[in-house]
């Protein structure tokens, strides 16, 4: 029997990535994986109705990628098997799709004031299918020649350092591990290197006092990104230390966009397996 790999970090258009869900089953089968989750941001896919399916012989963990907040640090966080009916999920995703259409409207406002770009919020809206986000507007501003990439778009407007990036509202981390939970699923931070944690050590106890499952231990850094808080290397170790699952995922958005990476994450199958012990799916 042949090797089985999995990538556990994707996006769709029913947020920001350039792809539906056919597109990135083929495109993942292309790579040699077997198992993928869809882990858009702060929604899921109305065609995503199980915890788990098959889709053209590929195995679709539903997931989801929630914008939280850890005690003052910005951050997310992903959810896995994933019951989209769950109630506190779905409220979870109103509050959520409120703070983002809020946060877009001032963004756009910024653009047209600050930049002086003219730039309207019906036209992100339009070109969002799902939940609305950042690479909308910088879709729209590379549209209206306002930049040239989608990447300079980011760097210079609405990159977390940019002239009109506004901060997104967060539920607490806590909050949204217990509605991961009372969803049947299991939640696992996301490129933890990102994250501006001086004191990994007291992070990662809050983490589980709060009823975290795991840590994206494989992620594709860039070597030598200013961003990294802490090396790859000494998370994993943390994470295994502590007794966290270990998950992981390229995190691609698709062609086209500013994160093209399907096929830099294989993780073995026997993390799956591992991961559908804790969600009683084994």
């Amino acid at each position: 029997m042949s090797a089985k790999y999995a990538d556990l970090h994707l996006h769709t258009t029913a947020s920001d990535g350039t792809q539906d869900i056919p597109t990135l089953v083929s495109r993942a089968a292309a790579q040699g994986l077997s198992t993928i989750a869809i882990t858009d941001h702060d929604t899921i896919s109305k065609d995503l109705t199980e915890r788990v399916t098959q889709i053209s012989g590929m195995e679709v963990i539903t997931g989801v990628e929630l914008k939280v907040d850890y005690d003052g640090v910005p951050g997310e966080l992903l959810g896995y098997f994933i019951d989209p009916l769950s109630e506190p999920m779905t409220s979870l995703f109103k509050f959520m799709r409120s703070a983002r259409q809020e946060r877009m409207a001032e963004m756009v406002k910024r653009c047209r004031e600050r930049a002086r770009i003219d730039v309207s919020f019906e036209e992100v809206e339009n070109l969002a299918k799902g939940s609305i986000g950042r690479p909308h507007l910088a879709k729209v501003l590379v549209d209206k020649g306002a930049v040239k990439t989608m990447r300079e778009a980011f760097d210079r407007l609405i990159g977390s350092n940019g002239t009109c990036y506004v901060m997104l509202k967060r539920p607490k981390f806590r909050e949204a591990t217990k509605a991961i939970h009372a969803a049947h699923g299991m939640a696992s931070v996301p490129h933890p290197c990102f994250i501006a944690i001086d004191d990994w050590d007291l992070f990662s106890d809050k983490l589980l006092a709060a009823g975290v499952d795991g840590i994206e231990s494989f992620y594709p850094y860039a070597e030598g990104d200013s961003r990294l808080h802490i090396t790859p290397e000494a998370v994993r170790e943390i994470a295994i230390q502590k007794g966290f699952l270990l998950t992981g995922g390229s995190d691609d958005h698709g062609p086209n966009s500013v994160k093209e990476r399907l096929g830099a994450i294989h993780l073995p199958y026997s993390y799956v397996e591992m991961m559908k012990k804790r969600c009683n799916l084994a």
